[in-house]
């Protein structure tokens, strides 16, 4: 197959009135030929639902892992990133609206099979590969084919997700991920409804699924936005939900907003709302909370729950100090640091740098 091929793909039905409907998430795009869904990337051709845009990328770009973020992944190792074109949600939002929002093919200017991926990866001497930018949810069938092409070598695959999926391709997709940073977007329907025309509660039964049901690592990321989703209460309950559903050892990161897409209108989000959103999150009984898209040291460093020995020093995407014994525990008392570590953590820092690559 030519890695820029229109693919078919799983998860569809054929309705009675002759449309098809897509099952990869709950949004369940009901399609008449030629058209496509939501996300623009998967689309009914010759009733069946394929997808447009296996093989292709808006671009390459090796990160440190924290940038994901993920900070009990390897720390200081170098991840290459890549994402496609389209989103199933509509967050008014966005961060990477250029990517996640494009309805342009020739935004994906680079292509890679997945072997040449894995390849890549291994030559860039990278321990992971990041499906990001945009979800992978609707590229799934790529993704898998990249995530089984790096295992294969020895690589390993980190979904960076809002987590909009449906049950039944949810159990495959996780299946092929090591690791996995959650877009939390908010902690009510109406605030889902209203910027991101979808459900908090799939999003939340993902959550679950993956912390209880398979052997993913889990960390979570809300992006605090201004007057919308960073009140107090919000904060307390989303922090208790995920104390009482998935446990107190699940890094929680709070993250600023900046002006951007259809929300230029709010202001960035002040440093005193991540401080408070930290101290919030950390009464409530949770035992790595950090703060990010600003510079903040303390908060950004990694701490053992029991002892309060600082194990994981950070400054930006820069590690400091490391103080994690062979086992990922504690060298002053021993206890284990949930997470995936290797004996030492890499020094990639803060770097990022393109990469092109042929197929």
């Amino acid at each position: 197959m030519s890695i820029t091929d229109t693919v078919p793909t799983r998860y569809w039905q054929t309705l009675e009135d002759g449309r098809v409907q897509c099952d990869i998430c709950p949004r369940h795009c009901r399609l008449g030929e030629g058209q496509r869904g939501l996300c623009f990337v998967r689309a009914r051709e010759h009733d069946q639902i394929v997808l447009k845009t296996y093989g292709r990328s808006s671009g390459f770009c090796v990160d440190p892992i924290e940038k994901k973020p993920l900070n009990h992944f390897l720390p200081g190792t170098p991840v290459l990133s890549f994402g496609t074109a389209g989103c199933n949600l509509t967050c008014k939002f966005c961060q990477n609206w250029d990517i996640s929002k494009s309805r342009e093919i020739d935004t994906l200017a680079d292509s890679a099979s997945p072997q040449a991926l894995a390849r890549v990866a291994q030559q860039t001497e990278c321990r992971s590969v990041a499906f990001t930018y945009n979800d992978p949810v609707i590229f799934f069938e790529y993704a898998i084919d990249v995530a089984q092409a790096c295992h294969a070598v020895g690589v390993k695959t980190v979904a960076v997700t809002a987590g909009y999926i449906s049950p039944q391709p949810r159990v495959e997709f996780f299946r092929h991920m090591d690791a996995a940073n959650v877009d939390l977007k908010g902690f009510s329907e109406e605030f889902y409804h209203r910027l991101c025309t979808a459900s908090l509660a799939a999003v939340l039964d993902t959550l679950s699924y993956i912390k209880h049901e398979t052997d993913c690592w889990l960390e979570i990321t809300t992006l605090l936005i201004p007057g919308e989703n960073d009140s107090e209460q919000e904060l307390h309950a989303l922090s208790q939900w995920i104390f009482d559903q998935l446990g107190p050892d699940v890094p929680l990161h709070f993250t600023a907003f900046h002006p951007d897409y259809k929300m230029r209108d709010k202001s960035h989000t002040p440093h005193a709302t991540l401080i408070k959103a930290h101290e919030i999150a950390r009464t409530t009984g949770l035992s790595h909370v950090y703060v990010g898209n600003v510079r903040d040291p303390v908060r950004g460093s990694t701490y053992c729950a029991k002892c309060g020995e600082r194990l994981i020093g950070r400054d930006g995407y820069v590690i400091t100090d490391y103080k994690l014994d062979a086992g990922g525990g504690c060298r002053n008392c021993g206890t284990r640091l949930g997470g995936v570590f290797d004996t030492a953590p890499g020094h990639w820092g803060a770097r990022r740098v393109p990469v092109r690559m042929a197929s």
